[in-house]
């Protein structure tokens, strides 16, 4: 999801006309040893804090369907996720720099959120709404000069950008959709002989071989709930066939008439 995210922001970020004018994004960390390598102008969006907020964390598992509409899986509730990035601009001229930074402010403040069209991966596939804030980093997070501390470098012009995004829940692999109607086969057996007994071994042997031996009269097997009814062929007992009108209500004592 996070790299998913850094790709909606570039290329939002693209549609702004940077790469047009031949500036790069990246998603380095402005560490002194890369801003002395740096040649030329750059747009950097350094992603230095990830906060779940757990208001939002909801229960239950959702269907998963596929191009037929069979459930094919179930999917646990996506948790959502706050990513803070420090934007900065690298050019020759703190002119140039301010420039570069006013541009992206005008295009990151003139949507809340990240289009759809820029979205890919899970993004995409949740379809759900992922925010974005340039109001600044919230107020658990560390601020822009303890960043640039610990980067080792010196306190520059930055834009605080907060992106709420969803993380996408496990999926379970569902059983296959049932598509072979319940048979139950029965047979009626009268083993009665002549003495009134019937033997240890000759019950054993009729447990075996199900009750088809001499002394034993078999039925055709009987499908259970569908009456006069052969073999379903390969619709199943899923394709049509005709109903028994529903019976007539037994009246009982105490019943008025109408």
């Amino acid at each position: 999801m996070i790299h998913e995210v850094d790709e909606g922001l570039r290329r939002l970020l693209a549609e702004s006309g940077l790469e047009a004018s031949g500036v790069e994004v990246v998603f380095d960390a402005p560490t002194r040893d890369w801003a002395a390598r740096r040649s030329a102008p750059t747009v950097c969006v350094f992603l230095y804090d990830i906060r779940e907020d757990a208001g939002r964390r909801g229960s239950g598992a959702g269907d998963v369907y596929d191009a037929d509409g069979h459930v094919v899986a179930r999917r646990a509730p996506p948790r959502w996720f706050e990513l803070t990035y420090l934007v900065t601009a690298w050019a020759g001229r703190p002119q140039d720099e301010h420039r570069l930074l006013s541009q992206v402010l005008a295009c990151l403040v003139a949507s809340d959120t990240l289009p759809g069209r820029l979205l890919t991966g899970t993004l995409a596939e949740l379809g759900m709404t992922v925010g974005l804030d340039t109001t600044g980093a919230g107020a658990d997070v560390p601020a822009a000069a303890d960043v640039w501390s610990a980067l080792g470098g010196e306190l520059k012009a930055s834009l605080g950008v907060r992106v709420r995004a969803p993380l996408a829940g496990v999926s379970t692999a569902a059983a296959p959709p049932v598509t072979e109607g319940l048979v139950v086969r029965t047979a009626h057996r009268d083993a009665r002989r002549e003495d009134g007994e019937r033997e240890d071994g000759e019950r054993e042997s009729e447990g075996r071989d199900g009750g088809e031996r001499a002394g034993v009269e078999t039925e055709p097997g009987r499908r259970l709930r569908y009456a006069q009814t052969g073999d379903p062929g390969p619709a199943g007992f899923a394709g049509p066939r005709e109903r028994a009108p529903a019976p007539g209500r037994r009246r009982r004592r105490g019943d008025r008439h109408p």
